[in-house]
């Protein structure tokens, strides 16, 4: 009866080490994906301003020159709103992303992954969104 107890505290034991290697492994993995995600559009972020500017600056010359065209600067001040808006959407998600698992729980660690992960995609599509939006701006 003792060694069947022994064996069943082995058994116990390694199908929790196991347990756990697999969510570290897929604690990993999300990590991976949100770094694949945050580096896919990081690169973005100087033309997002520089896109920004231009709409601005087009708003800016349109009511210079014709000031009945309020619906087309109206626009141009939206895009350069979406623009900013996804910038700063980027650099708030970065400030408040941790890389510290200290204390947590490989649960808990894979919740708060799961949920930056959902974060950051949010923030790519914001970003992408505003680019396809400014790409109808003329040169």
């Amino acid at each position: 009866m003792k060694i069947l107890l022994n064996y069943l505290l082995i058994f116990c034991f390694l199908t929790l080490v196991g347990c756990g290697n697999k969510l570290q492994e897929t604690n990993t993995a999300l990590r991976t994906q949100i770094i694949e995600v945050h580096d896919e559009v990081m690169p973005k972020m100087g033309e997002l301003m520089s896109l920004e500017k231009k709409a601005l600056a087009q708003a800016d010359s349109l009511s210079q020159q014709d000031s009945t065209a309020s619906a087309k600067i109206q626009e141009l001040t939206q895009l350069a709103g979406q623009l900013k808006a996804a910038n700063e959407g980027m650099f708030v998600w970065m400030r408040q992303y941790s890389l510290k698992e200290e204390g947590k729980s490989p649960e808990e660690l894979k919740s708060y992954l799961d949920s930056q992960l959902v974060l950051a995609k949010k923030v790519r599509k914001d970003i992408q969104d505003a680019l396809a939006q400014a790409a109808l701006l003329k040169d």
